[in-house]
């Protein structure tokens, strides 16, 4: 049966029939739709490099985060309708281009098109990594329609309890679906492996934004990586947070996290012996996003 017609891709499990049209939480249907394709310099060293990361972004989200970056493409819909040919012909483009893998940003909502546009491009001629660079709510059965497809996986794992999932995203059971999304994703492809650049080439670093007023939530997420995964995996903490879109309507997350706040993150790294990995620079003033990652160890 087609995937789309009682659609059951992430965790809600809307049902909806999206190949009449119906949408579901998401606000997608059966056409992929994509707000940007460039060549992005500001991901971890890892994935960018020196020739940069083939990213597409995708249009829509699975979640409704108050506090997304990117809100104009993932909660207001911006972006244009394209075809799985089109779509295959852009990862070609990219890789022409010289780029070290393609980088498929909020791609949840499209996968059985994905699948079939890495068919259409892999013969064609597609050799470089591809990255699933998802926000971790994951369904485990449509990860597994992936397996093979996707090189790196690239998972959020946000919030740990409940109650912050709902507040800031309106999702239930988030860190319970993230972890079980990113076992399956360790099982397909493990730990890193880099190139004699280092570049990765396959597995699964995990992300995590701290918030401000949240150390505890950061905490108890790093806390859980280190006692639940095992000690070769891979975490990137961000500091790339500043409130935007809803946020202002959030007394605790309306401002930057404190370098205080930061210190105390990267100090509690240390103490847990997190060793692979990458820890965002904190910019100096609100305005600034510093966009490089050093190793932790």
């Amino acid at each position: 049966m087609n995937l789309l017609e009682k659609c059951k891709l992430c965790p809600h499990e809307c049902k909806v029939n999206r190949s009449i049209g119906e949408k579901g939480r998401c606000r997608c249907d059966d056409k992929v739709k994509i707000a940007l394709a460039s060549i992005h310099n500001y991901e971890e060293p890892c994935i960018s490099g020196k020739n940069g990361s083939g990213t597409i972004f995708f249009t829509n989200c699975n979640l409704s985060c108050v506090y997304c970056q990117n809100y104009e493409i993932s909660q207001l819909g911006k972006g244009k309708e394209i075809s799985i040919e089109h779509l295959a012909e852009i990862f070609i483009n990219q890789q022409n281009k010289g780029v070290n893998n393609i980088n498929l940003v909020t791609p949840t909502m499209y996968v059985p098109q994905i699948i079939e546009a890495i068919k259409i491009a892999k013969n064609m001629g597609l050799k470089i990594p591809i990255i699933y660079n998802s926000n971790g709510y994951e369904s485990v059965q449509t990860l597994k329609l992936l397996e093979g497809y996707i090189d790196v996986y690239l998972p959020d794992l946000k919030y740990y309890s409940d109650e912050l999932s709902k507040k800031y995203s309106k999702v239930d059971k988030y860190f319970e679906k993230a972890v079980e999304a990113i076992k399956e994703m360790k099982r397909q492809v493990g730990n890193p492996v880099f190139d004699e650049n280092g570049i990765i080439q396959k597995g699964v670093i995990i992300r995590h934004l701290v918030l401000p007023n949240h150390i505890l939530n950061s905490k108890k997420i790093l806390k859980y990586i280190s006692e639940n995964f095992d000690a070769e995996t891979y975490v990137s903490v961000m500091a790339q947070y500043f409130p935007t879109y809803k946020a202002k309507d959030y007394e605790q997350i309306n401002r930057k996290i404190s370098k205080k706040e930061y210190k105390e993150i990267e100090e509690y790294l240390y103490l847990l012996n997190m060793k692979n990995g990458y820890i965002q620079e904190l910019g100096d003033h609100e305005e600034e996003f510093v966009p490089d990652f050093n190793l932790s160890e």
